[in-house]
């Protein structure tokens, strides 16, 4: 059985068991998260919502919360002298999934 999820943006294919990273929640470790927005279930037969499947929810559990390794942005524009090294390191939440209903 695997679910579809949309959250942060992205989507996600989960199945129970599953530990995936996704945008930050806001969450502290250790508390449980419930996604509504569930875009397909599979359990023998596909079931997609229009949008949603309705009544449809996974449960997960937060593993952690952190941020992923720098990622350098450098800007150059050549003969003007100008260049400009900027970095970035995007917040994740890493997630245990626990329970697909539908």
């Amino acid at each position: 059985m695997y679910a579809i999820i949309a959250t942060g943006g992205k989507q996600y294919k989960v199945s129970e068991g599953d530990i995936i990273t996704i945008e930050k929640l806001g969450v502290d470790a250790g508390e449980s998260v419930v996604f509504d927005q569930v875009l397909a279930v599979n359990d023998d037969k596909l079931v997609v919502g229009n949008p949603t499947v309705s009544g449809a929810s996974v449960k997960a559990t937060v593993v952690e919360n952190g941020r992923a390794k720098k990622v350098i942005v450098y800007k150059y524009k050549r003969k003007t002298g100008y260049h400009k090294k900027n970095g970035h390191r995007q917040s994740y939440t890493k997630v245990k999934i626990e329970n697909i209903s539908k």
